[in-house]
């Protein structure tokens, strides 16, 4: 299982630091590439975490999505 750290630009511009994992990835490419791919499509949808909290991230309030070789400050 590979996990990531997202730091999201909203399109109000917001930013939010979330934790994605995916079960069936093998490394951290192909997660962010998987991340890319669903936010991309007009009805993209995450399930990640902010904390101890479930966030849904829908792709259409996304403006900007920054993966740091260290990963955002939560």
């Amino acid at each position: 299982m590979a996990t990531t750290v997202l730091r999201v630009r909203l399109i109000g511009g917001d930013r939010m630091d979330l934790t994605y994992d995916e079960p069936g990835a093998s490394d951290e490419d192909e997660l962010v590439e998987h991340v890319i791919s669903t936010l991309a499509q007009d009805s993209g949808v995450l399930r990640t975490r902010h904390g101890d909290r479930l966030v849904v991230l829908y792709g259409r309030g996304v403006a900007a999505i920054e993966v740091a070789p260290r990963g955002a400050v939560l």
